[in-house]
């Protein structure tokens, strides 16, 4: 049977792809980046998915054609690489489109560019004499990091860079897990990616408060002043906690989901496929809930991770954590350690060799069922009865690293028909060295000689909603105090709810204060009890947006950041909130910024809302040397969609593994 329009490419459809290309450009050498599926039109796909939910599919339906979109370098006689975009049609084995990006964007990176980074700069005579100015103990051995160049300075030629920041190893502990951010080294090498030749290093400050922002205090005795920190158990100097008793969740008969089709979940009402792809990593498609629409697609746009020390040349460190690298490339493997507990589904995934041929990701998604506590509760005084049932949750998340930090996604959906889009940070700070006895107003001293600069993680998740079919329009409602008057308030206690349709695409921001609410309706369709459009609805999160001054180039090529929420007008492959290509902007081009600028009309119509929220990090000693997760939460939750509790016919049995120490906590409750 042909795959379904919204499956991942297979390898077998990845390496046609891979060879198609391979054909088109004879007698060159190519280099591969990404290929994967170019998800159908929208148009097209409605029409398929239509005859779907009407089971009136067949063998024999037409479907759209299976596209790959496959990014490349094609090098050249002088060795400078051409980066180029063909879409295949992997059915027809024909190039549909090709496209020639030149040096006007730049290519995400890939983890191949790691691996050359590391290799340039241990061979750069450079390198080896910034880091002969420094004497490092006995048994230690210099860690380079790849990072984003950052956005380009206005003095930089835009060709593409790659920069690395550098630590010391403590091999003497003969662990290769020990940790070695807690040995930073104040140099930072920078690589001309095309000639793949190291052409500078940088020496960045590593003073204290009141001192300039390019001193730099020099000691050949660099990391004299730090001290060793380890996270992994066999390090840790009193070990782990021997006093916490297994907590294990069982499920006897197995999960209450079902997968067909590999992608297809059903689950409590539910109905959505889960795909992946190497810039968004796991993305939902065609939510369903009782038989009505929605959601069309629904996946974490992009994030970026903007520092506030202005020392050069920490003034260009900022991270694109999709759009730089891909967070489907920096997936983790999820079949080793607890990331996901209970009766699992794993998804896997495809990627692409720096040949083009399809490498498998395992185990890249994970799919389970877990407790989120109470559902809901009463209970009756008159008669002693409590009845409550429990929220399960179906969760579908993936965890990216990249490089120090790791970001968990996860998209949770709850028997009470509400979504909510989880994002958990953690993983190790990005530190630099700071000298003995000084703090900085940049950051916080966490260990010895290890600063925790500021910054921020900023992230968006995009909505293209489907509530009760295809045209939507996005209120918003606001509760406002009313002053006490004869008339209409005598007693002051009145407040007056109030609710504004967006008519054009454009942006707004939480406010509290008001409780200000966003709505995506369906103008057709009314609740049957309150007579109001049936909607979904989230209350954005009154996070800080970006810091950076609006003049600066943090700023510019990160527009989404500005605000918590923008609506804009559908287009097909309109995806990425800070543009298709991040690497190196110092613009941020086609992102949602450039969609609101069109002025499109929104009411009524196929529209996108995008949501953006995120930390402000300013480091703690409690974050160091790995820190706790930090959570965040987009609730999107059913506004007068039912006509009445979706979660009132949940079972509220006791459940069978719970055991009592020293009394019976139920036995006044009746179930």
């Amino acid at each position: 049977m042909a795959p379904h329009p919204l499956a991942i490419l297979s390898e077998e459809e990845t390496n046609i792809a891979r060879d198609v290309v391979v054909a088109s450009h004879p007698d060159t050498v190519i280099d591969f980046r990404e290929i994967y599926l170019l998800e159908p039109p929208k148009a097209q796909l409605r029409e398929f998915l239509a005859l779907e939910h009407a089971g009136r599919l067949s063998p024999t339906t037409p479907r759209p054609p299976r596209m790959a979109l496959c990014q490349y370098d094609v090098i050249g006689t002088d060795r400078i690489p051409s980066y180029q975009e063909s879409t295949v049609d992997v059915g027809s084995r024909k190039r549909v489109k090709h496209q020639v990006i030149g040096k006007q964007h730049h290519a995400a990176l890939t983890v191949n560019e790691f691996d050359v980074l590391v290799e340039r700069c241990f061979a750069s005579p450079l390198f080896k004499d910034a880091l002969a100015e420094f004497d490092l103990p006995e048994g230690f051995e210099v860690v380079i990091e790849p990072w984003p160049y950052g956005g380009l300075d206005h003095t930089d030629e835009n060709r593409r860079f790659f920069q690395g920041l550098c630590f010391a190893r403590d091999t003497t502990k003969k662990n290769a897990d020990a940790n070695f951010y807690s040995y930073p080294l104040p140099l930072i090498p920078v690589m001309d990616a095309h000639t793949q030749e190291i052409i500078r290093v940088d020496r960045p400050a590593t003073g204290g408060k009141g001192e300039g922002l390019r001193d730099q205090t020099f000691k050949r005795d660099i990391i004299g002043h730090c001290k060793s920190s380890d996270y992994v158990p066999e390090l840790l100097p009193e070990g782990t906690r021997k006093d916490l008793k297994p907590l294990n969740l069982v499920q006897p008969e197995g999960p209450s989901f079902r997968i067909t089709n590999e992608s297809l979940v059903e689950w409590q009402k539910w109905r959505f496929r889960v795909a992946f792809n190497p810039r968004e990593g796991a993305t939902i498609h065609d939510v369903w809930y009782d038989g009505r629409s929605v959601m069309y697609r629904l996946a974490i746009s992009e994030m970026t991770v903007p520092y506030a020390d202005p020392r050069p040349p920490f003034h260009r460190k900022q991270a694109f954590d999709f759009g730089d690298g891909g967070g489907g490339n920096m997936a983790n493997n999820l079949s080793i350690g607890c990331d996901c507990l209970g009766v699992i589904k794993y998804f896997d995934a495809v990627l692409t060799e720096p040949d083009g041929s399809a490498k498998k990701l395992p185990n890249a998604i994970c799919l389970h069922e877990q407790d989120g506590g109470i559902g809901w509760k009463h209970s009756n005084w008159r008669t002693g009865r409590a009845v409550v049932t429990r929220n399960r949750e179906l969760v579908v998340q993936f965890i990216i690293t990249l490089a120090n930090y790791e970001y968990i996604f996860a998209y949770k959906f709850d028997q009470a028909g509400g979504i909510t889009v989880e994002s958990r940070a953690t993983g190790i700070l990005n530190v630099v060295n700071i000298d003995a006895g000084k703090t900085s107003d940049y950051g916080n001293v966490v260990s010895g000689g290890v600063l925790a600069q500021n910054h921020q993680h900023i992230f968006c998740v995009r909505m293209d909603p489907a509530v009760d079919g295809a045209d939507n329009s996005v209120v918003v409602e606001e509760s406002h105090p009313v002053p006490m008057n004869e008339a209409t308030n005598p007693n002051g206690n009145f407040y007056q709810v109030t609710n504004e349709t967006i008519e054009r695409a454009g942006w707004l921001d939480a406010a509290p204060d008001l409780n200000r609410t966003v709505k995506i309706v369906n103008p057709h369709r009314k609740n049957a009890i309150s007579g109001k459009p049936v909607a979904y609805k989230f209350i954005p999160l009154a996070t800080q947006k970006l810091l950076a001054d609006p003049n600066s180039i943090q700023a510019k090529r990160a527009q989404f950041a500005q605000h918590h929420v923008w609506v804009t007008k559908y287009r097909d492959g309109e995806l990425y909130a800070g543009g298709r290509y991040t690497l190196q902007s110092q613009q941020e081009v086609d992102g949602v910024a450039d969609a609101v600028r069109r002025g499109d009309l929104v009411a009524d119509t196929d529209v996108v809302v995008w949501s953006c929220f995120g930390i402000t990090h300013n480091p703690r000693v409690e974050d160091w040397p790995v820190m706790p997760v930090e959570t965040f939460q987009l609730m999107i939750r059913p506004s007068d969609f039912f006509t009445a509790n979706p979660a009132l016919d949940v079972p509220s049995d006791k459940n069978g593994s719970s055991v009592v120490v020293g009394g019976d906590c139920c036995r006044n409750a009746h179930i």
